[in-house]
């Protein structure tokens, strides 16, 4: 039940509610190379009924979790984790990777993983698996979605979403909670062409608006 938060900026609190809503995470351990980025998620996430607590380094966040989320603005090749941090059993979000260059995970992570990814030929461009090659095995998540393919099988499989965001299913899933509120009081009217004080505090700005 608890989560590691490796990048704690505009994404963190909303992976991490997410991770709580979907997951029934309990416990979010935050990491930053800006403690400012650190405290900032804390505040954002306090009162929304999980434990969250600042880690001092990326290993001390990963301790005790089955889940490691890595959101992180590297625009290089980086290396966020390394092989010997990542134990069996873990899931990992690696979703800060997201161009040509970009990576956050060593290549050894990821031959030791399952790997999930949205759509293929789109993440062996910009994803982490850029670093493997073109043919290296891959599942679809609708896949699993749909029955045809299987998620996690046992307890000490690594598991990996290599998410890089994908315009149509973000599409898609907006218009359908669209559809599911309409007529609803659950929901604020927001201002899309937003421009917040800060941007790495875009869930701090929506709670704002809200209020």
């Amino acid at each position: 039940d608890t989560m590691a938060m490796i990048g704690a900026g505009a994404q963190s609190e909303f992976q991490s509610l997410a991770m709580k809503a979907i997951c029934g995470v309990k416990n979010i351990r935050l990491y930053d190379i800006d403690p400012a980025a650190s405290a900032k998620a804390a505040r954002n996430l306090s009162g929304m009924g999980l434990s969250v607590s600042v880690a001092d380094t990326r290993e001390d966040a990963m301790q005790g979790a089955l889940i490691i989320t890595t959101c992180t603005a590297d625009k290089q090749y980086a290396t966020i984790l390394t092989d010997n941090m990542v134990g069996s059993g873990v899931h990992i979000n690696a979703i800060g990777g997201d161009c040509p260059g970009k990576t956050e995970l060593a290549p050894a992570i990821l031959h030791r993983s399952d790997i999930f990814v949205e759509f293929p030929p789109q993440t062996r461009i910009e994803g982490e698996i850029q670093q493997l090659a073109e043919d290296h095995p891959v599942t679809e998540m609708w896949q699993v979605i749909n029955g045809t393919a299987k998620g996690r099988t046992h307890a000490d499989q690594i598991t990996l979403f290599d998410s890089v965001g994908f315009a149509i299913e973000d599409f898609s899933a907006l218009r359908y909670v669209r559809d599911q509120i309409k007529g609803t009081e659950m929901y604020h009217d927001l201002d899309l062409l937003a421009d917040p004080d800060d941007p790495r505090d875009l869930f701090g700005m929506v709670q704002r608006a809200k209020g």
